[in-house]
């Protein structure tokens, strides 16, 4: 038996996008496939049409050897036919019902007594015991995130389809919910979908990545792998690595590259088939900030600049500094006192060579400036 869901699939939304998909993921062991991308980039298409609430023009769906959708051959299974469970972003909870009745309300056809175990096993496998007769009102932000995902799966769906199932929750919640999610996916041993646009989740979560923007796919693998190792300037926008610009290997020798940046040079680790022409891409989170005054650290970069601006980020603070190219930097606020960072103010800013990654020009479907 095939363990892996095929997708192929294309959907038109007339003036707005077409959504041109194609990816397989593999079921055995049960896998957490995130759909990643910028609002609007037809995640929640592809997540809509995976459930059978959307109709595609043209493709197919094959989950293992079953074929829910083949436009070619005129097969369009149901979404009640599939076998999934399905969480929409907002949870659609039922207001008036109690935890247990929102639970209950897919499982009609058991038993009244069956219908209790099942509610009793998920709220214990959640951790919700004591809230069965609570109204979703009555319960925090986590909680009401937990009812959601045991109404999804009471019925044992064969596939979960999570629609950014942590961004109704508050930072700190989130935060703290992303391990706990993830471990409760793998104890559930049913493969998942998750849409979500937010890098730290994708990499809390998932077991591979379908990276994704104006309803094309850019580059599938682990979430490590791509987010470390964009295959193109589309891909690092995307996922969010804040400098991208543009450069030419000028020297390479002993692992290490030399690049040239409008008259700066960095040092980075060199990278086979690259070519001459590449793009430079650091996250902001590698780069150090330093009075100029300071003494040499271990980094290979050191690059003299000056402040451009400055933006909180919440808990951190992002710098864009002018040192020949426009780079940015995520620090704190104590940093920014002890720096004394102000726009005009000079800075040196530090970036090892492991943080410098290169990657191709060739076949970048548009230009990416800083």
């Amino acid at each position: 038996m095939a363990s892996e869901m095929m997708v192929d699939i294309s959907k038109s939304f007339p003036g707005r996008l077409t959504v041109n998909v194609s990816f397989q993921m593999p079921l055995e062991p049960p896998t957490v496939q995130i759909l990643f991308g910028p609002s609007g980039a037809g995640k929640t298409t592809v997540l809509r049409c995976l459930a059978g609430l959307e109709q595609p023009e043209r493709g197919l769906i094959k989950f293992q050897e079953t074929t829910w959708l083949d436009t070619e051959a005129g097969v369009r299974w149901s979404p009640q036919h599939r076998a999934l469970g399905y969480m929409p972003q907002d949870y659609a909870l039922f207001p008036t019902y109690s935890v247990a009745g929102n639970i209950a309300y897919g499982l009609g056809a058991l038993t009244s007594d069956e219908r209790r175990r099942r509610v009793a096993e998920v709220l214990a496998l959640l951790q919700m015991q004591g809230t069965e007769e609570f109204r979703p009102a009555q319960l925090s932000g986590g909680q009401q995130q937990r009812l959601a995902l045991a109404r999804t799966i009471a019925r044992h769906p064969r596939l979960l389809l999570l629609d950014e199932p942590l961004s109704a929750l508050d930072a700190p919640t989130r935060a703290s919910l992303r391990g706990e999610l993830r471990d409760l996916l793998k104890r559930l041993r049913i493969p998942s979908v998750v849409v979500t646009h937010d890098w730290a989740e994708a990499l809390a979560l998932g077991d591979q990545m379908v990276v994704m923007d104006r309803g094309l796919v850019l580059q599938i693998g682990s979430p490590q792998e791509v987010f470390s190792r964009p295959k193109n300037a589309d891909v690092a926008r995307v996922v969010g690595v804040e400098t991208v610009v543009q450069g030419r290997i000028v020297e390479s020798a002993k692992d290490l590259a030399v690049v040239a940046i409008d008259g700066t040079r960095l040092i980075a680790l060199a990278t086979e088939d690259v070519g001459r022409d590449v793009f430079v891409c650091i996250r902001a989170e590698d780069v150090v900030l330093e009075s100029a005054e300071a003494g040499a650290i271990s980094a290979r970069n050191r690059l003299t600049g000056t402040v451009m601006e400055i933006s909180p980020m919440g808990a951190l603070v992002r710098v864009r500094v002018d040192c020949g190219f426009h780079l940015s930097a995520l620090v704190t606020r104590v940093a920014i006192e002890e720096l004394g960072l102000a726009p005009g103010a000079s800075v040196v800013a530090a970036v090892k060579a492991g943080a410098v990654h290169l990657v191709p020009r060739q076949g970048t479907r548009a230009s990416v400036t800083a």
